[in-house]
């Protein structure tokens, strides 16, 4: 199992804030890694990979000198936006523009933006690009309007330095949070309650360097948990945590998969045809919504009718029509999907629009009558390390070609 992406990228921010270098181990090579890298060089810190296998990132954020962070790369990634936080209460100042990423509906910064503000920052906005100012930078007690993932982060980093106690209530509570919080602690910083809906951060004037190690990523585990249940298949997913996963072994579990939990990992064994269930998606811990188009996929297949919710958001069903090719049954109305499932997919040319959809599609192929040509693959990259090389080391028959 690779680094968790979703855990690695708030800790490479939050190394901005240390006094000495850090090193973050198992951190995985993919695109959105590299540009938040390049980010981070471009401001003054020196980042390179090291280690025996090449997969820590040493990070030395001495030579900090700007807080202006480029647009051309902000637009690559949209966990960039976690600069925010850390270089306010670094440098009392930042200046970033709106984050991209995947197109996957409107995601608003306004939490992020409200919570900062709480803590003393100031705002304004000019042609596309935001400035933030810290004259003051204290701590508060924020209740979040809707527990977001990257505005829980962003105010945690934060007031890792400010002055007095942070309390965030109504916090999401994903695993990658928990381990930010200990990469925090590993560099001196003083959170507690992470996992919980209520964190505490107790600020300090300083924080020193770090080593720590990045959790193993869910959602790559529930990719491959999902690809054996597609395809009939037997996987072994060694270091995937089982507790980070249950809201897709249990989905999983209903689709007539073969699920059994070990200490170092999970064994799937997929059904002879998938029965079919109802999936709706929920913050952490209900079914995460970066599994939803895999879970399609393998859904495409069922032997019956099966009904997706979307609940986090807005345009996060744009691998349907591109299943739709390979001879899938959906029907789109809304945030809401209904798949009545085929006996079998056909091969054809597919086109990823995102990372987790052009997952979903890998995963079909790989089911599928034929061959399938799939393209826009970097965005696969941006999320799945060596992807076609496990696939391969599992017996798949796939290929990148140029």
């Amino acid at each position: 199992m690779s680094g968790a992406k979703n855990a690695v990228l708030p800790m490479m921010a939050a190394s901005v804030m240390a006094s000495r270098p850090c090193l973050i181990q198992n951190a995985p090579h993919l695109v959105d890694v590299e540009v938040m890298a390049a980010i981070l060089t471009s401001i003054g810190v020196h980042v390179r990979w090291t280690g025996v296998t090449g997969s820590d990132l040493y990070i030395d954020p001495s030579g900090l000198r700007s807080h202006v962070v480029d647009e051309a790369l902000m637009r690559k990634v949209r966990s960039s936006i976690f600069l925010m936080g850390p270089l306010l209460a670094k440098l009392g100042k930042v200046e970033v523009s709106h984050p991209g990423g995947c197109d996957i509906g409107p995601r608003p910064i306004d939490l992020h933006l409200k919570g900062l503000r709480a803590m003393g920052a100031r705002f304004e906005e000019s042609h596309g690009r935001i400035l933030g100012v810290a004259e003051s930078w204290k701590g508060v007690d924020i209740h979040l309007d809707i527990p977001s993932v990257g505005a829980t982060e962003n105010i945690m980093m934060g007031a890792c330095l400010a002055e007095g106690v942070t309390i965030i209530r109504n916090a999401a509570k994903e695993p990658e949070i928990v381990d930010l919080q200990g990469f925090l602690n590993s560099m001196g910083a003083s959170v507690r309650g992470a996992g919980t809906d209520v964190i505490r951060v107790e600020g300090l004037k300083s924080l020193k360097g770090a080593v720590y190690s990045v959790m193993p990523d869910r959602i790559e585990a529930g990719t491959f948990m999902a690809m054996a249940a597609i395809t009939g298949g037997e996987i072994w997913i060694r270091n995937a945590i089982a507790e980070h996963v249950q809201a897709v072994i249990a989905k999983l579990r209903e689709t007539g998969a073969d699920v059994i939990e070990k200490p170092d990992g999970l064994f799937v064994r997929g059904p002879r045809r998938p029965l079919p269930t109802d999936v709706k998606t929920l913050p952490y811990p209900g079914f995460p919504t970066d599994m939803q188009p895999q879970m399609m996929a393998l859904l495409t297949l069922a032997d019956g009718t099966s009904v997706i919710t979307e609940t986090v958001f807005d345009s996060r069903f744009k691998q349907a029509e591109e299943l739709g090719r390979m001879g899938a049954r959906i029907r789109v109305d809304g945030r809401t999907a209904i798949i009545k499932g085929v006996p079998a997919l056909s091969g054809a040319q597919v086109e990823a629009t995102d990372l987790r959809s052009g997952a979903s599609l890998v995963l079909a192929a790989l089911a599928a009558e034929g061959v399938t040509v799939v393209t826009g693959i970097q965005n696969l990259d941006r999320g799945y390390e060596k992807f076609e090389d496990k696939i391969r080391a599992l017996g798949g028959n796939i290929a990148r070609v140029d």
